[in-house]
């Protein structure tokens, strides 16, 4: 089985791969050490050189090939994928296709058993929970919905550690229950954004629609996503200047902005429903928000939202302004051409104070335009 992604890849990638002639990097995968003195030498010896192959054709050609060993070859590549850190969506998969590959592969590993589980007795339990003890780790099981969890997985309970599936049960029928800080987040976490995941383009979404959120396990298990989020600006590839705010923001409405600050953890940002003008006035507007989140704080747990509090005085507009929301976040040059120099946080026309008041450093800042899909 192979699948083709990527049409429009550079198709000398796979020449490239193949020619040996130069090369100043070495992987080692498997087991038995080697080293020439090249330039660099790297170790991943939990990794079989077949399944990096697989890897490999992946990486520069866009081409994802199995052997006929389907089900075992996409769990290798699966752990592959995650002791790499690829995060490439064709290279990851929902929690209950993984669940359903594991429980495949281990019936293949034990073909006296029937798949349905209520026919089988304690021993039968026992040598598939066998089988499987270096699999089931692979498994996200809190990014699971409720129904996936009831028909997939409740009836093979006893594969599982006890406390592991109470846990579950707990999370799923409390809304109150605490997650636990070792949970795995979900594989196809991504946006194209250098700055946020879909965790908070989920959070914010929300906001805008006047969802609420009554169960904590929902930023892995039930992301909204209403909307396509559209770049308009990157800074670390468009630069930090007004005059190139102006020309690739100006006249777009439902905008949201993330603005990554220099030397810290913490994203801050708002949400402008109308259109950016260069025009130094008030912008008025009821439904504008600003917020703060920190991304190493993946339960949310100090978040803030904003909602404006002077409508009249939402936003600002200016030729020599960035993203301004209120006198809340102000990002100023004092030149359309040159980059921002004056960026800075203060509690006036929007609810609460989203951060310590005073300056910022930015590091990057993104903006997207929202649209309903």
């Amino acid at each position: 089985m192979a699948a083709h992604f990527f049409a429009t890849l550079s198709q000398n990638y796979i020449e490239l791969l193949e020619d040996d002639e130069y090369y100043d990097t070495t992987i080692e995968v498997g087991e038995d050490p080697y080293n020439d003195g090249t330039l660099s030498h790297i170790k991943f010896p939990n990794i079989s050189p077949d399944t990096f192959e697989i890897i490999l054709m992946y990486i520069y050609g866009g081409i994802l090939s199995f052997n006929e060993q389907v089900t075992s070859d996409i769990l290798k590549v699966l752990v592959a994928a995650d002791e790499l850190c690829l995060q490439e969506d064709n290279l990851q998969m929902k929690e209950v296709e993984v669940w359903e590959h594991v429980l495949k592969w281990g019936l293949a590993q034990n073909p006296t058993l029937i798949p349905d589980p209520d026919t089988w007795a304690d021993n039968d339990f026992d040598t598939m929970k066998n089988t499987l003890q270096n699999c089931l780790p692979l498994i996200r099981f809190y990014c699971l919905s409720s129904k996936e969890f009831v028909q997939k997985v409740r009836p093979y309970k006893q594969l599982l550690n006890h406390q592991l599936y109470e846990d579950l049960v707990n999370s799923y029928m409390d809304p109150d229950n605490e997650p636990n800080e070792n949970i795995l987040l979900p594989r196809n976490v991504k946006i194209d954004s250098e700055i946020v995941d879909l965790r908070i383009v989920s959070a914010i979404s929300r906001w805008i629609d006047n969802k609420v959120i009554d169960n904590k396990f929902a930023y892995i298990r039930d992301l909204y996503l209403p909307y396509e989020f559209e770049l308009l600006l990157r800074g670390s590839q468009d630069g930090f200047t007004p005059r190139k705010f102006h020309e690739l923001c100006d006249g777009k409405a439902n905008t949201i902005t993330f603005i990554k600050i220099q030397g810290t953890n913490e994203i801050i940002g708002g949400y402008n429903p109308l259109k950016w003008e260069s025009s130094s006035k008030w912008g008025f507007a009821r439904d504008s928000f600003i917020f703060s989140f920190n991304d190493n704080d993946i339960f949310f747990k100090d978040a803030i939202i904003s909602n404006v509090d002077h409508s009249d005085r939402a936003v600002w507009f200016d030729y020599l302004g960035g993203p301004c929301f209120g006198d809340d976040i102000v990002v100023y040059s004092s030149n359309e051409f040159a980059n921002y120099d004056e960026s800075y946080h203060q509690c006036k026309h929007y609810e609460k104070n989203i951060r310590k008041n005073g300056k910022f450093a930015i590091k990057d800042y993104e903006i997207f335009r929202i649209i309903r899909k």
